[in-house]
């Protein structure tokens, strides 16, 4: 009978050790159940989106530093070359900022910019923030920003989204001319940026050279045809400014003949590669016509018709740099840097955002 009274306490002490241990599990699976997960970390923003944040936020720094200098110079001696040359780039920076605001509402952007932080292939580049007046080495570390900025624009604008490519590509392509305009300016070196034809083999053409009635009904993508329409503008442009340099080389001063010589030969090049470009994207190449209609007063004024021929191909180019990519992007980067710094020699005025047809009224204003 003992033997059994100790046997029945021994299960029964099992059993309220099964019974607690059971309910310890079902209290922590409960407390498991019950606390909410840890959110998931947010997506990184797309490239596009980085290297709009980044630009933005150079801009405002370099406005700033931009408006400090202008000032200083001003102070010494207001219209000299170095105060004029600083409030156009204050101006400019102005611009770009206005252009890369985030959409929306505006003044969210000082709020939104720091959000997407950029990597380190869109990091900017510190602005020189104490200038001291009349300074030579401020204005000279202001312009090596500014040009260092413009690269870094253009670097990006290999990589970005059609549209923020050619704005970035405007941008960069604005802030390089603009340095070296200040450096012109400030007796300063500036190294212009170098820009070499980046196509040493084209890629296979994205249709058949000849359509068989098979796929005659057959429609390319949109992208593609865009593309090829685009680059056949280009080429049209290239044409119509070999024509003017032509007509204009017998009416220019002789020192200007030289350099009109050689723009004319790059003209010729230029129009020969957007031929091959636009063929690989199947663009239907018009026939040449013998000629071409100059502006009223063209060889009164040779310099100031080239000067207006070479603006007119920046849109054109500013057109391939959003549809393309690759090779055909990296050529129109370079054949949107060369045409704008052909239109800056003939004397055409700072473009804001070459290869853009910008109206500035339609720009939302910075944030105070």
């Amino acid at each position: 009978m003992k033997d059994d009274n100790q046997e029945n306490r021994r299960r029964m002490r099992y059993f309220r050790y099964a019974v607690f241990s059971l309910a310890a599990l079902l209290v922590l699976s409960l407390g498991f159940a019950l606390i909410p997960p840890e959110p998931p970390a947010p997506a990184e923003p797309p490239f596009s989106e980085q290297a709009r944040a980044a630009a933005l936020e150079e801009a405002l720094e370099l406005r700033s530093a931009g408006q400090e200098l202008a000032a200083a110079e001003m102070g010494g001696a207001a219209g000299t070359p170095a105060a004029d040359a600083m409030g156009q780039v204050v101006t400019l920076l102005t611009i770009h900022a206005r252009a890369l605001l985030p959409p929306g509402n505006a003044a969210s952007a000082a709020a939104a910019s720091p959000q997407a932080a950029p990597p380190a292939s869109v990091r900017p580049t510190a602005a020189p923030t104490s200038p001291s007046p009349r300074g030579a080495v401020p204005i000279a570390e202001f312009a090596a920003d500014l040009a260092a900025s413009g690269r870094q624009r253009l670097k990006d604008a290999e990589t970005a989204d059609g549209g923020m490519a050619r704005l970035l590509a405007g941008a960069g392509t604005a802030q390089l001319l603009a340095a070296e305009r200040l450096g012109a300016a400030g007796a300063l070196e500036i190294e212009p940026q170098v820009t070499a034809r980046q196509d040493a083999t084209l890629p296979a053409p994205a249709c058949p050279a000849t359509p068989s009635p098979a796929n005659s009904a057959s429609t390319s993508p949109p992208a593609a045809a865009s593309l090829g329409t685009a680059l056949v503008a280009a080429a049209g442009a290239e044409l119509q400014t070999v024509y003017g340099y032509q007509a204009a080389l017998t009416r220019l001063p002789p020192e200007a003949a030289g350099p009109a010589s050689e723009f004319l030969a790059q003209h010729h090049g230029l129009a020969a590669q957007a031929d091959e470009y636009a063929l690989v994207q199947c663009g239907a190449l018009p026939p040449q016509p013998p000629g071409y209609v100059l502006a009223p007063g063209f060889l009164d004024a040779p310099a100031s018709g080239l000067a207006a021929l070479e603006t007119d191909t920046l849109p054109s180019y500013g057109d391939v740099v959003a549809l393309a990519d690759g090779a055909t992007r990296a050529w129109a980067l370079s054949a949107l840097q060369a045409a704008a710094r052909r239109a800056q020699h003939w004397g055409a005025g700072p473009n804001p955002l070459p290869g853009l047809v910008l109206d500035e009224g339609q720009l939302p204003p910075l944030p105070q």
